[in-house]
């Protein structure tokens, strides 16, 4: 069998100062030492945070801790919060279980201060890659978003075609800091559904239809001038919420995700968990249904079901005509017998899946997430039920959260890694 690869072997003649530009890593804020870097993204994640508390959760001595600080402080990288500031009032979780102890005795000296990042002293561009289209957005050190997400849709999935489509959204990224008087993003950090190695190579990409090795951290670097990071959609979604969002202080969850393909990926104490084979797809074979349909490599039951292109196949025969994804999706909503038999269907096996990563992984909190992850919120009774079916009776309730797919928490996800590479060098 001969197959056609659409990934060129052979990259352009590049001058020596491009060849520079590409090999260039994403960078690092500032040099220091491993426990200094550490603080900084707690302050980044916690923050406004005390400093006893800070102390605390990092298990350092005020003296070390005022150290570190001072450092950062002279860095440019923290900020001290006077107690009338109103940025005071924003309150994040601190890791579960964990419980400041209050000072004894009277304070003397100065007022106590909180610490937070001076979150608007870099900025950032994340891109996510969907298919045939890609989405961009400009933030700061805090993740927050800097202006308008900028979108573009490209037909050539040429890794040279995308790059240069995909600079097109970082020049918009850039005009995008400029107006709001920032300074010029320092990294770029771009996901797509594959598998990378080094956050640069990107071996394996279905959706691209890419089938050899494509260093597309470097390419991006000479297109757009700008260290550029490539890393894994899900694990980039996973890295997002760790630092910023639903799994903040959480030390162990899981998130999975519902759409074009089966997504699962685990966090343990704010990193996701390294596995050199894990964005392959492993766990979407797992058994969630003896009696459910047959996958394309056989499998009767498997996970695959959850798919969307299996839920149209699904839905085809139940009609006895071809219905598309959308279709299933537009007659469930509206009540249609079939539609809500497989959505019931669906999201019970939904369940089982959970509850096989409950099982084995025990999470404190599962996420379901995904551009099919509507299809979740539709019906968490089954969903429950399924839970509750491969569970022990005496077994505690799994926490549930199921996000609302907006495309822009991808492109945030994907400026997530450059971030945190940034702070912790």
């Amino acid at each position: 069998m001969h197959i056609t690869s659409n990934v060129p072997r052979n990259d352009a003649a590049t001058s020596p100062q491009d060849e520079e530009t590409a090999r260039q890593p994403l960078p690092s804020w500032f040099s220091g030492s491993e426990y200094t870097h550490r603080v900084a993204a707690d302050i980044l994640q916690y923050g406004p945070i005390a400093r006893t508390t800070l102390a605390q959760l990092l298990g350092l001595s005020q003296g070390a801790l005022s150290r570190i600080t001072s450092d950062l402080l002279h860095y440019g990288v923290i900020e001290e919060l006077n107690p009338d500031d109103p940025d005071l009032s924003v309150k994040k979780p601190l890791p579960l279980g964990f419980v400041p102890k209050e000072s004894g005795g009277e304070r003397r000296g100065r007022p106590q201060t909180a610490l937070q990042i001076r979150k608007n002293e870099r900025t950032f561009i994340g891109i996510n890659v969907r298919g045939n289209s890609a989405l961009a957005t400009a933030l700061n050190v805090s993740c927050e978003k800097i202006g308008e997400s900028h979108s573009i849709d490209f037909e050539d999935q040429n890794p040279h075609q995308l790059c240069k489509a995909l600079a097109e959204l970082v020049h918009a990224c850039v005009e995008d800091t400029d107006r709001a008087r920032l300074s010029k993003p320092v990294a770029v950090g771009v996901s797509i559904g594959g598998h990378i190695i080094n956050d640069s190579t990107v071996t394996f990409a279905p959706f691209l239809h890419w089938d050899g090795s494509v260093d597309l951290a470097s390419m991006m670097t000479r297109e757009c001038g700008i260290p550029t990071g490539i890393f894994n959609d899900l694990d980039s979604l996973l890295h997002y919420e760790c630092w910023f969002e639903a799994g903040i202080g959480i030390p162990r969850f899981a998130v999975v995700t519902m759409g074009a393909g089966l997504g699962y990926s685990l966090a343990q104490n704010g990193q996701a968990i390294d596995y050199g084979d894990k964005s392959y797809g492993l766990i979407a074979h797992t058994l969630v249904d003896p009696e459910g349909p047959r996958c394309y490599q056989g499998h009767k039951g498997c996970a695959e079901c959850l798919t969307n292109d299996s839920i149209a196949e699904q839905y085809s025969l139940n009609l006895g005509k071809t219905a598309s994804f959308e279709d299933f999706a537009h007659d469930a909503r509206h009540g249609v017998p079939q539609a809500t038999q497989l959505l019931n269907r669906t999201c019970f096996r939904l369940g089982v899946f959970i509850a096989t990563v409950a099982n084995i992984a025990m999470p404190q909190k599962v996420i379901v997430a995904g551009e099919s992850s509507f299809v979740a919120r539709m019906n968490t009774e089954s969903i429950r039920k399924g839970i509750e079916s491969y569970r022990h009776s005496q077994a505690g309730p799994v926490s549930l959260e199921i996000l609302d797919d907006i495309w822009d928490r991808w492109a945030c996800a994907a400026a997530s890694r450059a971030i945190s590479r940034y702070m912790l060098g």
